[in-house]
């Protein structure tokens, strides 16, 4: 052997890998399944080492399960639709589309630099019509089920982009993509019927064992079931018209003092209508309507609102209650409307005491007096109590008043008792050029029509002109627009929206398992063989957006007949970012590391290494050039060690060692002890990798290596050599998933034939694991006096005698009285004696 030279040998096993197709894999009925996916990346021009640690946690992960005889699948590809290939595309006046296969091309060289085992027959790119083909038949027959539809809609605006952003892409009241500020906007838009699935999504969250708790949580909050009435209030002077409103405390309907409608309310502006407040009404929703959503309900956020000059009447009790305009209202949650109880809701309260609105207690604490008044309150009381100022409801406990009054409204037909989702319908339309086209003609005579199956993919025309400003550049492509109606024949126009990105990676998934299958876009068979995913990957960041769509998405295809089971994915890893200069490794900070340089510089194998050494999957890693060098010597002291000790391979060529029944007769204590360690090892790394402690994994690995330097080779026998090389292989087998390249040479240079790839996982040699002598120290006062070697099973009788004979520790004990002895087994003998 040479010294360690990573370039040369990566591209040699490279190669070797891809000449012999060792990643393909096809269904096998015979071997247990096993389907290992990384969420795939935008192509974006360069991998940096952020996305290096998600496809080295997975690849690690997919190569054990290999050599565990699991038939894994480990596929990869591109969700290559999205804004910033049309943002590229203005700025270096180039089409998305030669933008987007440039960098996938590159971005594909550098994964297979790292010598990531993807099966790349299995490659999908979202932007191509093959893919997308079966994704516009997917939405036609959502939209034939009523699961596809279109309204009008207050929409998240990025005036930046030219498009529409769900609640999830704005972020601090700021667009995603470009960070710019969020204005509302009202346009049609498509609207997939998530909130069908709302419960069983909710129920689903409990049947994820395999998920981070996190994650759930937050699912389950952005789902945000809740039970209570919806209650109708009708408005003073004006025949045939309520304003409902939804409630989760009817406990606290008599306590209402005002009402708060969202700006952008249908009834705001006639609310209004002629009266003193009209101009500045009209006022405050032009402004509302310039502000996010997010901002609007931030907590913390200014609460404001405008007195329209209208009275809703409370149902139950007749009173007069003056209407509001608020900015923390929304249309798209409850019913638009909200009645406030500022007595017992934190947010009423300061908006009553910001507007000087009267305060009424309905609910009474036992430190409250007998007929208690907001002038009692420092703030609002949101406990459970005893109802007062309620009517005939006063004396009960508030908790038991919520389903009596809850009854009453339903029996006096005021209202009904509803469950409520603070989930909403997920808006799909997006008013840009580079993504998947809605397949949806409009014509005059026959008015909206889904194009036929028979006439799909409705494909992305590639004459667009990409502006800085301006409308959807599909709009402006007579070609595309002006199209004759699949019914009558006569002229139509097409829909320009194309769809959210989100939809691309909500069932990528399934159709890995069968890419190039054409007549359905999902082969069943092949589907129900790999599905669910066993192992998914990917940062914490997706929780929400792309999780929660896919996991919709997959119930929606089962109840089409495509897929079996109800979920996509049975575990979860969220692995923490790559932290380099205190924040994280991003283009857009320009303080990334580029795999090419690190592994021009020490080798794939060491870049893989560090980034799932540096730190546990889950935590962030702080990027460290140290801990590359560090990497880098520890795959350097394996192979010179092999290197170093060629004549005892040599010598061992052709015997086979690995997990031989060893005799211990004629091994040396060194040698033993050397074995008992290597099999402890084996058993943690085994251990280590199942629960993804990888990090933990490559420290014992490192831990072996230090004590194989210890051995004196030149003073071992014929037995110890074959021991040796034994340690040697189980070293090399474990270091396999980490650093394939550096472990398939070093495996045929100890004179093994094959790949270590595709070697079984060694086996753990359980008498191996259990020592035959343990190390116990003698401490006296508390100092370590001795240590000495004692057989396995040694009496506490035997071990206090042995103690007590032993030189030094006589020394320590002489002539001194001796107060206690404590034994911990075969760990420790603890002494002590009067005296010093």
């Amino acid at each position: 052997m040479s010294d360690y030279s990573p370039r040369e040998i990566e591209k040699k096993w490279q190669s070797a890998w891809a000449k012999d197709n060792v990643d393909q894999v096809t269904e096998d009925k015979k071997k247990e399944k096993y389907y290992c996916l990384e969420m795939f990346p935008y192509p974006s021009g360069k991998l940096h080492m952020g996305h290096v640690r998600n496809y080295s946690i997975g690849d690690v992960f997919a190569r054990y399960k290999k050599m565990r005889g699991y038939n894994v699948l480990h596929p990869f590809g591109w969700d290559s639709f999205g804004l910033p290939a049309e943002n590229a595309a203005i700025k270096n006046n180039i089409h998305p589309a030669q933008w987007t296969y440039k960098n996938i091309d590159e971005m594909r060289r550098q994964m297979k630099d790292m010598g990531f085992g993807y099966d790349w027959t299995r490659e999908v790119m979202t932007c191509h019509k093959d893919y997308y083909k079966w994704e516009q038949l997917f939405f036609v027959k959502m939209l034939n089920k009523g699961l596809a539809y279109k309204k009008k809609s207050t929409v998240n605006w990025c005036e930046d982009c030219k498009t529409v952003l769900a609640n999830e892409q704005v972020q601090d009241g700021k667009c995603w993509r470009c960070g710019k500020n969020i204005t509302t906007k009202e346009i049609e838009q498509w609207f997939f019927k998530i909130t069908n699935y709302a419960q069983e999504l909710l129920d689903g969250c409990d049947k994820l064992p395999g998920w981070p708790e996190r994650v759930l949580t937050m699912q389950k909050n952005w789902i945000g079931r809740s039970e209570g009435a919806e209650v109708d209030f009708a408005i003073k002077g004006v025949k045939d018209t309520k304003l409902r409103i939804y409630t989760t405390r009817p406990d606290t309907i008599f306590g209402v003092t005002f009402m708060s409608i969202a700006p952008e309310h249908p009834l705001t502006a006639s609310l209004c209508k002629g009266k003193p407040q009209e101009k500045e009404v009209l006022a405050f929703v032009d402004k509302i309507r310039r502000t996010s959503k997010i901002e609007r309900t931030a907590e913390g956020g200014v609460k404001e609102g405008v007195f329209t000059g209208s009275y809703a009447i409370n149902p139950l009790n007749n009173e007069e209650i003056p209407i509001y305009a608020a900015n923390f209202v929304l249309m798209d949650y409850g019913t638009g409307a909200v009645m406030a109880v500022p007595g017992h809701d934190t947010r009423d309260f300061a908006f009553a005491k910001k507007y000087n609105i009267p305060i009424k207690v309905v609910i009474k604490a036992d430190w409250m007096s007998a007929n208690p008044t907001d002038a009692e309150l420092k703030d609002a009381y949101v406990e459970p109590g005893i109802m007062v100022n309620s009517l005939e409801f006063n004396g009960i406990n508030s908790e038991l008043a919520i389903s009596k009054i809850s009854d009453y409204i339903e029996s006096k037909k005021l209202g009904k008792k509803t469950i409520n989702y603070r989930l909403k319908d997920w808006g799909i339309s997006r008013q840009r050029y580079w993504g998947c086209p809605i397949p949806v003609i409009y014509c005059d005579k026959c008015g909206m029509v889904p194009v036929p199956e028979k006439d799909l993919p409705v494909v992305l025309p590639e004459d667009a002109k990409l502006t800085a400003i301006g409308d959807n550049p599909l709009s402006k492509i007579d070609s595309f627009v002006n199209v004759k109606c699949p019914k009558c024949g006569g002229m139509g126009h097409r829909e320009t929206d194309t769809m959210d990105t989100f939809v691309e990676s909500s069932w990528y998934y399934a159709r890995y398992t069968a890419p190039k299958d054409e007549p359905s876009g999902i082969n069943k068979e092949k589907a129900a063989y790999w599905l669910p995913v066993d192992q998914y990957i990917g940062g914490i960041e997706h929780a929400i957006m792309h999780l929660l769509y896919a996991r919709f998405f997959h119930k929606v295809l089962r109840d089409f007949g495509y897929l079996t089971g109800d979920e996509p994915f049975k575990n979860l890893l969220t692995q923490g970012m790559v932290i380099k200069d205190g924040h994280k490794m991003s283009k857009s900070l320009g303080n990334t590391v580029d795999p090419d340089y690190i592994i021009n510089k020490y080798g794939a194998d060491t870049a893989r290494l560090f980034s799932v050494f540096a730190a546990p999957p889950e935590k962030d890693l702080d990027w460290n050039d140290h801990g590359v060098e560090g990497c880098y010597r520890f795959i350097g002291r394996i192979w010179r060690f092999i290197d170093n000790n060629s004549s005892i391979w040599n010598e061992m060529k052709g015997i086979s060692v690995l997990s031989q029944n060893v005799s211990a007769a004629n091994l040396s204590p060194e040698i033993k002890k050397l074995r008992s360690f290597t099999h402890k090892t084996l058993k943690k790394v085994t251990s280590d990798i199942d629960i993804f402690g990888l990090n933990t994994a490559v420290a014992a690995m490192m831990e072996l290596v230090n004590e194989i330097y210890k051995i004196d080779v030149s003073k071992i026998n014929k037995d110890d050599k074959k021991v040796l090389k034994e340690v040697t292989e189980i070293l090399v087998l474990m270091l396999t998933p980490f650093a394939p390249h550096a472990s398939c040479e070093l495996w045929n240079e100890l004179g093994n034939d094959g790949m270590a790839i595709q070697h079984i996982w060694p086996s753990v040699d359980e008498k191996a694991v259990i020592e035959d002598h343990k190390l116990i120290v003698v401490q006296i006062n508390g100092k370590v006096r001795a240590k000495m070697e004692i057989p396995t099973g040694t009496s506490e009788e035997k071990v206090k005698k042995i103690a007590f004979a032993d030189v030094n520790v006589k020394k320590f004990i002489e002539g001194k009285e001796i107060k206690k002895v404590i034994y911990v087994e075969g760990k420790l003998l603890s002494i002590a004696v009067s005296g010093s």
